[in-house]
């Protein structure tokens, strides 16, 4: 995990929010009501901009949504020729 030193320390309200500074999340291109994945790694928490992956290749590109969760046209295309 690459680190870097931001100098940014936040503290955490009374319901267990901390916010996230305004310069990361521009260049991570994070705006209200995006999704965020949280990860614990030892001692650290990880946040990162959620992105939407087929539920059977994890592909990112192209994906159709079905009940809730992604497929990819190549898994899709597998599935209508079981």
């Amino acid at each position: 995990m690459n680190q870097k030193p931001t100098g940014i320390v936040r503290k955490v309200d009374d319901l267990g929010r901390v916010v996230l500074p305004s310069e990361m999340r521009r260049v991570l291109q994070i705006v209200e009501q995006d999704a965020v994945d949280i990860q614990m790694y030892e001692d650290c928490i990880l946040i990162k901009k959620h992105t939407n992956h087929c539920i059977f290749c994890g592909a990112t590109e192209d994906l159709c949504p079905f009940s809730g969760k992604y497929i990819c046209p190549h898994c899709l295309h597998k599935i209508r020729h079981l």
